[in-house]
């Protein structure tokens, strides 16, 4: 696989559908409008739709704006129902949006707000599209997760929802965790079927917003070092869009960039924690994460690997 790989190497996406969440800043914005310009009909799916036409002006090609508020179940069932009358076929899903060491807060249904925004409400999304893009040949599910699935991450299911006590790195690290088991879980339960794969990326260090909740100490240095330590936000856009658009990808696999520390650089395949690939985990955290949601995926339970 090539090394540099870049925008220039997307394939045509003429005739697929693409929706990609929280595309109306930084990463999502980028993934979106490469895919646009490839020729994908793209949909965006922001929370604040006013800030998404502003962005779906700023792409080529056919962008259309989709409310979504994933830190509200009742905003993604009305989002997927939207999605599903206009459109019999999915074929790229990019769970992309999502927020970073929050002050302790909860959603609107009373997760505690990374675990129910980057986890529950994109596991709730996929499942209530999946039987659009299963009939589709090369539909994929693509999961944006990030390093920090490695740092004191773990799934409290003793305390999902960090009611007893509370740290930002620690509710991110689970989220992020959780984005990765569950796209192994899903990739065990789509095999069957042929059409889906399930994949997921991560964009290394991005300058973005998402670092806007950071507490000072982390805060500071990073913005002071950022020049030599992160990359643009089209950069970090390279390892989702190569897990979305790259023929040779296949489920299972995980993307970021290719430099030290997976840092910055062209994307290629990387590696996830050895906490990541526990199966038992995987298969715990995605039947509490039906419970959680309410939502019921159709396709059955992975095998044991």
């Amino acid at each position: 696989m090539s090394e540099k790989w870049t925008t220039a190497n997307i394939p045509g996406q003429q005739g697929r559908v693409a929706v990609v969440t929280g595309a109306n800043t930084g990463l999502g914005f980028e993934t979106a409008k490469a895919l646009a310009e490839r020729g994908a009909s793209v949909v965006i799916a922001v929370r604040n739709v006013e800030k998404g036409k502003q962005a779906a002006a700023r792409m080529t090609g056919d962008v259309s704006v989709q409310e979504l508020d994933l830190t509200s179940l009742d905003s993604v069932r009305t989002a997927a129902a939207a999605l599903r009358s206009r459109y019999d076929r999915i074929d790229l899903l990019i769970n992309n949006a999502g927020v970073m060491y929050n002050p302790k807060q909860t959603t609107r249904d009373g997760f505690e707000m990374q675990f129910g925004t980057n986890h529950l409400g994109h596991f709730a999304l996929t499942g209530l599209l999946l039987d659009r893009m299963l009939p589709v040949p090369g539909s994929r599910v693509v999961t944006v997760s990030s390093t920090g699935h490695r740092i004191r991450a773990a799934i409290h299911f003793d305390d999902l929802h960090w009611q007893h006590s509370y740290s930002r790195a620690g509710a991110y690290g689970q989220s992020k965790l959780a984005n990765l088991m569950f796209t192994y879980e899903l990739q065990r339960r789509l095999a069957e079927h042929g059409t889906t794969v399930a994949v997921a990326a991560h964009p290394g260090l991005s300058s973005t917003e998402l670092v806007r909740n950071s507490p000072a100490a982390l805060r500071l240095p990073l913005t002071a070092l950022a020049p030599l330590i992160t990359q643009t936000p089209a950069m970090g856009a390279l390892p989702t869009l190569r897990a979305a658009t790259d023929p040779t990808a296949v489920g299972g696999q995980y993307y970021g960039p290719g430099g030290r520390f997976e840092i910055k650089g062209h994307p290629r395949l990387v590696t996830s924690s050895p906490d990541s690939h526990e199966v038992a985990v995987q298969q715990r955290l995605w039947t509490v994460s039906e419970s959680l949601t309410g939502v019921t995926f159709p396709v059955g339970a992975g095998l044991q690997s």
